[in-house]
């Protein structure tokens, strides 16, 4: 009995790292190949500042290339969930290359949007398409897919442990998919070797100065965790919101972003910044050393909001990191912790509320900022999930949570 068993999980062993191989090696690839073309498009709207003024232009291109052929897979990461929950049909591959075009050409023309999104959609579609090549079963389908949302997130932001907890951990809150860590794991570290082949590298961020714990500076990570986690809310409140006033208020999904990349054009050519655009990396990097001013993660928000609400592509999580670091680093004005510190706490506290994954989050901030500020980056996160309402951004998460809110309304 227990050579059986021995036996079986050597097979079952074998049998997932060469499945994963092959999605870790495609999906480190394939966010590998996005990142060089984010960087290019980037740069050139950097070097030619009236490319925004083609915002509208592009939105409508990116809304006529999923009505015409992405209909069936324009709720992005809600797709993925959707097929983990209750599998029906394999993920489009075409979800790959229209999320990619649709980013890039977010990103060229002055939207604020991330990248996560676009890395996890890509993922999960390529690692879907293997379904059917090794003969998987809906149980195997699952994990297949959880593999590839796994792939493209550590690969894309370099962080394998985070990656593959947070595929684990994204679709039923306050539940982690155990039964998946295998393939998890496999495919989150293989994708990230794979991308770190290539010639990009990702930003380095560092939070400084790291105060003794005490009573005293727990009680301030606590506060600063119920901040972060109210702007987690606002963040996901105003995103649902606008987007149901869009589809309320504007009947055709060719004019959403019209209107939407207006307000971007505006707000740009009027203030005369591109702070608040694209992935935002240098007002982030800023964050952790000089005192942002409280209307920065604001503007963020409602930017972000306007541009994927709209139709535009991308992801939530970057522009999640820019509003957690600029408020903690907004709130050193009064909270007595190193401005890199709290920027560092709200870099990942925010998006832990947003998306209801605090314990991706916490490796995530070991894995992006070293062992000395992790259990303020938990107490933190922890408490953002708590104070950021039971819907983050992904409608299609399952389950509830105890939180803040909903214990208001039973008081």
């Amino acid at each position: 009995m227990l050579i059986n068993f021995a036996i079986n999980s050597v097979r079952y062993l074998i049998k997932w790292f060469f499945i994963t191989l092959i999605i870790g090696t495609l999906t480190g690839s394939a966010s590998a190949l996005f990142l060089l073309s984010l960087d290019f498009v980037t740069s050139l709207r950097e070097q030619h500042f009236e490319l925004i003024l083609l915002l509208p232009v592009a939105g409508i291109l990116i809304a006529l290339l999923y009505h015409h052929w992405g209909w069936d897979v324009v709720k992005g990461n809600n797709v993925l969930l959707e097929e983990i929950d209750e599998p029906q049909k394999t993920v489009p591959l075409k979800m790959a290359p229209l999320v990619f075009a649709g980013t890039l050409l977010t990103h060229l023309f002055g939207g604020s949007a991330g990248r996560e999104g676009t890395a996890v959609q890509m993922g999960g579609s390529i690692a879907d398409q293997f379904t059917g090549i090794f003969n998987l079963d809906v149980a195997e389908r699952k994990l297949i897919l959880i593999a590839g949302i796994s792939g493209g997130f550590a690969s894309v932001f370099s962080t394998p442990i985070a990656g593959a907890v947070f595929a684990m951990e994204v679709l039923y809150i306050g539940k982690i998919r155990y039964q998946a860590a295998i393939p998890a794991f496999m495919a989150a570290f293989i994708a990230y070797y794979v991308f770190n082949l290539w010639p990009i590298h990702h930003t380095i961020y560092t939070i400084g100065l790291v105060p003794h714990l005490t009573l005293i500076t727990v009680g301030w990570s606590v506060l600063a965790g119920i901040c972060f986690g109210f702007a987690a809310k606002l963040f996901s409140f105003s995103m649902h919101s606008l987007t149901n006033a869009f589809h309320s208020c504007i009947k055709s999904p060719l004019l959403r972003p019209v209107l939407g990349g207006l307000i971007i054009v505006l707000f740009v050519f009027l203030t005369g910044t591109t702070k608040y655009i694209g992935l935002g990396i240098p007002s982030i990097v800023e964050a952790f050393v000089i005192q942002q001013g409280y209307e920065v993660f604001l503007i963020k928000i409602a930017l972000t909001v306007i541009t994927l609400s709209a139709g535009f592509k991308g992801g939530e999580v970057t522009p999640l990191f820019f509003i957690g670091a600029t408020l903690g680093s907004a709130l050193s004005l009064f909270i007595p912790l190193p401005v890199g510190l709290l920027a560092g706490m709200g870099f990942m506290a925010v998006f832990a509320g947003a998306v209801n994954a605090p314990i991706a989050c916490v490796f995530m901030g070991l894995e992006v900022f070293g062992v000395d500020g992790v259990v303020y980056i938990a107490i933190a996160s922890v408490m953002a999930y708590f104070c950021s309402g039971n819907q983050g951004i992904y409608t299609s998460q399952k389950g509830n949570k105890w939180d803040v809110f909903s214990f208001m309304k039973r008081g």
